[in-house]
């Protein structure tokens, strides 16, 4: 109790919240209550009741008394207790709400209550003025045993209504407080941790990174010294492609030769320490003076060389040079105990390259070639029961030395096939000539030998003969011999080899020694193999009947 009135929640109203409030019941109302009237046990005694006047001010009721003066409005409220369906009991005081009521009337402070759900936040879109100095009051709850109404406190100090600041809604009901900006995360000390690595990862990287660029473009940070094997032994084994070049180099020339308006180069090498050198006929045909020959050693040393000998059919010669000192002659070996397959190894001067080494195996013997005719008549082609090689063998490589695995001569590098499809002469190479494909080919030197020799003693090689003039128009498989020779003369020539063992006329050679041949420039190239006097035993057919027949090898002078 205050001056008789009772401690209830009520205050002054502002004029437009004062409207809103509903107006009394009238006074003699107030202290009505089933099963009694005026002040029961419990009720807080009420003064006497004076007719109240009810007067507009401002559009909102205001209760005054007879004298008009404001004074009995505070005592309305407890008539509404006086209504109360219960028991008459004492009026308990109701605590003041939390907060003051928000005059936009939107919960928790505005109507339906504070028990009401709080609604969305809302932000206004013009700032808010600020709060008036006076709440209006509430109005009081119907039933005196109603929840009490939580008791405001003060705003926080930064509170977002505070001082004026824009509005913002938040649940005081709401773990934490809707509209308060959220707590901090703390962040894991592990996250920090793996973050960090992995900038430190990254920084380093990136250092390291360009240590190793600078270090890279700038050739190190001190001087620059390159791994490097000591100095051995140089030596090779005789039987490896160095060896047997080692050995072999001192005894091979390269041979440049002038006359008829051309100049060539070719290979040779040395066959004594008289200065004896074995090449090709090709290479010095032109030559017309023993000045248009020129011989270059592996040294450098250089020295004029004069003419021999040579043979067209043999397509070989022999060159001298004197006054030269420290010759070394390659030791010859023997064709006969080539195999294929054996390694070999070419030294020349391919397109006037001197001391090329190359190497390679035995492809093949007994390969019947031709190489030659460029004269027309047939005098200048040669026939070579050759071995071919895979060691490549280019223009310029005529005349020099196929070796085996001991250094040993074992052929006369000659000829190569040409890639448009002929046979033609190591260094006679034209458009059609354009380089070695593989298929390379050399004088064996057994017959080598024997030409040579002839040549150093007679100046002259003797070529064996059967003594017939062979059909090469025959398109039949073997050697035809001719109905006629040449000039109209008899194709088998009388007293010599062949008639002497029974051939005729049209009779048709098949075999030498067993080995098969197929026209006429293979029986050529298996006779020339041979030496005079050598014994043959020929297979031929007559009449459709096959004959043998043997005979011993003649001799005619070459040119």
């Amino acid at each position: 109790m205050d001056n008789g009135k009772p401690n209830w929640w009520s205050r002054p109203s502002s004029t437009p919240e004062a409207a809103r409030i509903p107006s009394p019941p009238p006074a003699g109302e107030a202290t009505d209550r089933p099963g009694g009237g005026g002040a029961d046990d419990g009720d807080f005694p009420l003064p006497a009741p004076q007719p109240p006047v009810v007067t507009e001010a401002a559009g909102a009721p205001h209760v005054t008394d007879e004298a008009g003066a404001p004074g009995a409005a505070d005592v309305t409220l407890a008539a509404e207790t006086a209504a109360s369906p219960e028991p008459p009991t004492v009026a308990q005081p109701v605590p003041g709400p939390l907060h003051a009521p928000d005059e936009y009337r939107t919960p928790p402070y505005g109507e339906p209550g504070p028990w009401a759900p709080a609604p969305p936040v809302q932000l206004p879109s013009a700032p808010v003025p600020p709060q008036q100095a006076h709440m209006p009051p509430v109005p009081p709850q119907a039933h005196p045993q109603a929840h009490p109404q939580p008791q405001p406190h003060p705003q926080p100090q930064g509170h977002p209504q505070a001082a004026g600041a824009p509005w913002v809604q938040y649940d005081p009901w709401g773990v934490g407080g809707a509209g308060l900006p959220p707590a901090p995360v703390k962040k894991s000390r592990k996250g920090l941790a793996v973050v960090g690595a992995l900038v430190f990862a990254l920084v380093t990287g990136v250092i390291g990174g360009g240590i190793g660029a600078y270090v890279e473009r700038n050739g190190g940070l001190t001087t620059v010294e390159l791994p490097q094997a000591d100095a051995g032994d140089t030596d090779r084994a005789p039987e490896s492609v160095a060896g047997i070049a080692a050995s072999a180099l001192p005894g091979v020339v390269t041979l440049h030769v002038k006359g008829g308006g051309s100049s060539g180069t070719g290979t040779g090498f040395v066959l004594d320490t008289k200065g004896h050198i074995l090449t090709n006929n090709h290479v010095v045909d032109s030559a017309e003076s023993s000045e248009d020959i020129s011989v270059t050693f592996s040294s450098g040393e250089t020295a004029r060389a004069k003419l021999v000998g040579k043979d067209t059919g043999y397509d070989l010669a022999v060159v001298q040079v004197t006054g030269v000192s420290g010759l070394k002659p390659l030791p010859l070996g023997n064709s006969d105990n080539v195999r294929v397959g054996d390694p070999v190894v070419a030294i020349g001067a391919p397109f006037d390259l001197s001391n090329t080494v190359t190497s390679g195996i035995i492809s093949a013997k007994e390969r019947p070639i031709t190489a030659g005719g460029e004269k027309g008549d047939g005098s200048d082609v040669s026939y070579v029961d050759a071995l071919q090689t895979d060691a490549p063998i280019n223009p310029g490589n005529s005349g020099g030395p196929l070796l085996d695995s001991k250094a040993r001569v074992i052929g006369i590098n000659s000829a190569i096939r040409a890639a448009g499809g002929g046979s033609g002469e190591g260094d006679g190479a034209g458009a059609s000539q354009p380089g070695s494909i593989g298929l390379g080919f050399a004088i064996p030197i057994n017959q080598g030998k024997r030409v040579a020799e002839e040549l150093i003693n007679t100046g002259k090689a003797s070529h064996p003969v059967i003594g017939v003039s062979l059909d090469m128009q025959f398109n039949g498989d073997g050697a035809r011999v001719g109905e006629k020779g040449k000039d109209g003369s008899a194709s088998v020539t009388p007293g010599g080899p062949a008639a002497k063992a029974g051939l005729r006329p049209g009779d048709v050679i098949t075999k030498v020694d067993g080995q098969r041949v197929h026209n006429g420039e293979e029986l050529i190239v298996k006779i020339r193999a041979h030496r005079p006097g050598d014994r043959l035993e020929l297979t031929l057919t007559r009449g459709g009947k096959e004959l043998t027949k043997t005979l011993t090898l003649g001799s005619s002078q070459g040119t």
